[in-house]
């Protein structure tokens, strides 16, 4: 078995979705890394990868018995065994995982590059191993809250994390459905409809407020969610925390 050592990882728990794993260049300074002393390097298929990035069902048992407390985690001189923990590869992505003791993938977080081209060689003149798993990729759901990959690709981790906050207060619109409170939304993201927006029943209103702002971010997107939620003392603080990660991250530069 391969085995990397000293790997630095910024862990990202619950996501069901690969692109929400932030790569390295998106890793901010309040971010808790976390040391792996010692993990398993797999070579796996490209279809068991990407179950594994952006899903949150069991894995494969073959893949667990073969990870099963092979991999350490260290902090000062304490060494820790994780029961199911591994770097997998189909060789063009990488990806960490680690269930916290389930079955799961809970956590997940990319490498830094310097690891990344380790994985690389280490594999180059081997095949991928064979794990034979139940894919249910094929009746996995998007939805507002879990937005398909084309409406997110390109988006900096900024832009996604507003984007998710709009989402929760489009969510929150939708559940009230007033009618003339979605007339009113429709027409902040777009005047140009005013005419013809009170002709509008709620569903309509509702599918094209939906269908202005799924595609993309800009700052229309950014100034709908600044609006929309306000009043929310929890989502304003995201929104805060944000802003001051932008804020931060533009001193530095």
């Amino acid at each position: 078995m391969l085995y990397l050592h000293d790997v630095w990882v910024n862990w990202f728990e619950g996501e069901e979705n690969g692109y929400n794993v932030c790569h390295f260049h998106e890793w901010r300074k309040e971010d808790t890394i976390e040391l792996l002393d010692q993990v398993p390097l797999l070579y796996i298929s490209k279809e068991l990868l990407h179950y594994i990035e952006n899903d949150m069902h069991d894995l494969p048992k073959s893949l667990l018995d073969t990870i099963y407390k092979r991999g350490y985690t260290r902090k000062g001189q304490k060494r820790t065994v994780v029961e199911y923990a591994a770097v997998v590869t189909d060789g063009d992505n990488i990806l960490a995982f680690d269930t916290v003791g389930y079955y799961i993938p809970i956590r997940k977080s990319r490498l830094i590059p310097r690891q990344e081209q380790l994985v690389y060689d280490m594999i180059e003149n081997n095949k991928p191993e064979n794990f034979e798993f139940e894919n249910k990729m094929h009746d996995k759901e998007y939805h507002m809250l879990s937005m398909p990959p084309e409406y997110i690709f390109g988006l900096t981790r900024k832009e996604r994390q507003l984007k998710q906050l709009l989402m929760i207060g489009l969510d929150q619109l939708k559940t009230t459905n007033n009618k003339e409170e979605l007339r009113y939304w429709l027409t902040e993201w777009d005047p140009k409809q005013y005419p013809s927006i009170r002709y509008m029943d709620e569903g309509q209103v509702w599918n094209a407020l939906y269908d202005g702002v799924k595609h993309g971010w800009s700052s229309a997107h950014e100034d709908l969610c600044s609006k929309l939620i306000r009043g929310q003392a929890f989502l304003e603080r995201m929104w805060e925390a944000e802003m001051g990660n932008e804020q931060h991250t533009s001193n530095q530069k």
